[in-house]
C-alpha cells in the first residue's frame, strides 16, 4: 500500500538545501527525549518536500493536529490532498476517476507518531536508533503488526526538532518527507481534517 501518491518530477537541489542548516554536532537523543517531544507536539504547520519512491519530487504544506490528524496540501499544478482524520487516511486526487481512496490509519506507519501517547520504549517498537553526530534517526514499527511497514524519523537537538521521516510501507514503497521549519502551537480548525468524499470513498484494506 502506498500511503502518499507519486506526484510531479523535480530535482534534489531544494531538498539538499534544507539539510544544510543542520548543526555541526549533536549528542544522540534518547528515546525518552524523542517521545516527550512528539507528545508535546499538539499542533504544527509548515512546508514539506516529498521524495517519492520513483525519485520524483513534490512540495506542499503540512498541518498536524495530534492525536491522529494530519493534512498534506500538495502545491499546484498538483491538487492532491492527503488527510488523516484520526481514524482514516484519505487520498483525494482530482485527476483520478476513482474518487477518494481511504486507508485505516492504524495500518500506516504514520499512526506511530500521531498516536495519543507516543512511547518509543515499548518492546519491539524501535528497530533502529543511531546518530551520525548531527542528527538522531529512529526506525519504529507497530510491534504487534510489523507487516504494516515502518517509519524512520530524523531529529536534531538543542532543541529537539523533527526534520524528516521516511515511510517504508507494506507495499514495499519508500517515501521521504523533508520538513521545513514547523510553526508549533496555535489553533487549527477541525474542518481542516475532514476527508472530502469519505462517505463514498473506496475503502482499502479495511
Amino acid at each position: 500500500m502506498k500511503l502518499l501518491p507519486t506526484l510531479m518530477a523535480g530535482t534534489l537541489a531544494g531538498v539538499l538545501s534544507l539539510v544544510s542548516v543542520l548543526p555541526a554536532a549533536a549528542e544522540k537523543l534518547s528515546l525518552a527525549e524523542i517521545s516527550t517531544y512528539l507528545n508535546s507536539l499538539k499542533t504544527a504547520t509548515g512546508s514539506f518536500t516529498q521524495i517519492n519512491d520513483d525519485g520524483t519530487i513534490s512540495t506542499g504544506r503540512i498541518l498536524i493536529k495530534r492525536p491522529g490528524r494530519v493534512r498534506f496540501e500538495y502545491a499546484p499544478p498538483d491538487q492532491t490532498l492527503v488527510v488523516a482524520d484520526g481514524d482514516t487516511v484519505g487520498i483525494v486526487d482530482p485527476k483520478s476517476n476513482q474518487g477518494t481512496q481511504a486507508y485505516p490509519l492504524h495500518r500506516t506507519p504514520l499512526s506511530i507518531i500521531l498516536a495519543r501517547n507516543v512511547d518509543l520504549s515499548r518492546a519491539r517498537m524501535v528497530t533502529g536508533h543511531a546518530s551520525d553526530g548531527k542528527t538522531t534517526t529512529v526506525r519504529a514499527q507497530d510491534p504487534d503488526n510489523p507487516e504494516y511497514g515502518n517509519i524512520e524519523l530524523v531529529f536534531t537537538g538543542s532543541p529537539v526538532e523533527l526534520r524528516q521521516w521516511v515511510i517504508n510501507d507494506s507495499g514495499g514503497s519508500r517515501t521521504t518527507v523533508v520538513l521545513g521549519d514547523l510553526v508549533k502551537g496555535g489553533r487549527l480548525k477541525d474542518e481542516s481534517f475532514v476527508i472530502p468524499g469519505l462517505s463514498t470513498a473506496t475503502q482499502i484494506e479495511r
